[in-house]
């Protein structure tokens, strides 16, 4: 007792004890371990695109009609224009990637029955780098061309993110779940073109 008075009553050790709980609080700040335990399901719906409006004339009444029911437009599923199949990173990851092509030309880059680890600032990457299995392949896709699809909202579930107006997929060959805190992938699917 009278040991550990005396320790503390030296400055030296009152430092060293200040930098240690300084060091353990940025080690938590930056590796955030609580995010292994931690799920965040998001389910978004698949984006429609309206379908075509009927070119077919209606006959014009002049007759009093009762009131009539809007009918809501149906909706058409977007076209696919790339698909892949996620493979595990630095964490475990599974699911699918499908790009799609809604109205006006508009892209949508759809993760499906993704499950993976939560991490500290992890974003949906387009890239130009090819997809190698295991540790081959953890680093790889911000040694070229990336484009941001955004932070990913959650790691499990259906999400839809929109790329920019004006994206040119032909430059861009898979899609990596990228950890810009510690640049590594955690899961990536090489994209395989499936319509123009």
């Amino acid at each position: 007792m009278n040991r550990a008075r005396r320790l503390l009553g030296r400055p030296w050790f009152a430092g060293v004890l200040v930098a240690s709980l300084i060091a353990v609080a940025a080690g938590l700040y930056w590796f955030q371990p609580w995010q292994l335990w931690v799920d965040e399901t998001v389910n978004e719906s698949l984006p429609a695109a309206p379908a075509p409006a009927s070119s077919v004339a209606q006959p014009v009444s002049t007759a009093p009609s009762p009131v009539e029911q809007a009918e809501p437009a149906e909706q058409a599923e977007p076209a696919e224009v790339a698909t892949g199949t996620l493979i595990s990173h630095e964490h475990r990851t599974t699911g699918t990637v499908r790009v799609l092509r809604g109205p006006g030309g508009s892209l949508v880059l759809r993760l499906e029955n993704l499950a993976t680890s939560s991490g500290p600032d992890v974003h949906v990457w387009l890239t130009d780098a090819p997809v190698k299995p295991g540790k081959d392949g953890w680093g790889v896709f911000d040694d070229g061309k990336h484009l941001d699809a955004g932070r990913l909202k959650g790691n499990k579930g259906n999400q839809n993110y929109e790329l920019p107006a004006g994206t040119e997929l032909a430059g861009y060959t898979s899609v990596s779940l990228w950890c810009d805190r510690f640049d590594v992938s955690f899961g990536a699917a090489e994209l395989t073109r499936t319509a123009t």
